[in-house]
């Protein structure tokens, strides 16, 4: 099982995240999905979910996700990715910086039926801040 619950987090990441196919969305994200981490003003459900995603790519030029790394266990799926993309419009209310940037993040899944039910983010909200210019570097 851990096997097919990896599977379909990378196709979350890889079709839903990266193209932006919101019929693969519907197919393994569940309709009353919950999001333990939503964006400011993100609304609940795989159809918050869509949208969320639809903004990430409007304010986030040629954003890509890459899995690093995926570990299973039972009905959670851990997966290490690694995003970039270029700060081209508002995003969580910071205006467009035109700077690219890399950031790192973990997510957990959980992972009924072949459907993601859960998730949990832990993203490097200061280093993606610092590279687009919105707070200092440290140094």
């Amino acid at each position: 099982m851990s096997s097919e619950n990896k599977a379909t987090v990378r196709r979350f990441f890889e079709e839903v995240f990266n193209e932006q196919d919101f019929a693969a969305a519907d197919e393994i994200v569940a309709a009353d999905y919950i999001n333990h981490n939503p964006a400011p003003g993100e609304l609940p459900g795989r159809e918050g979910l869509k949208q969320f995603v639809a903004y990430l790519h409007s304010a986030n030029e040629g954003i890509r996700f890459v899995i690093e790394d995926q570990i299973a266990e039972g009905d959670k799926v851990v997966t290490r990715w690694t995003a970039t993309g270029t700060h081209t419009g508002e995003f969580a209310g910071i205006p467009a910086t035109g700077k690219r940037y890399t950031t790192k993040a973990i997510n957990i899944h959980r992972v009924v039926d072949g459907r993601i039910q859960e998730g949990w983010l832990e993203w490097d909200t200061l280093g993606w801040m610092q590279q687009i210019g919105v707070i200092p570097s440290g140094g």
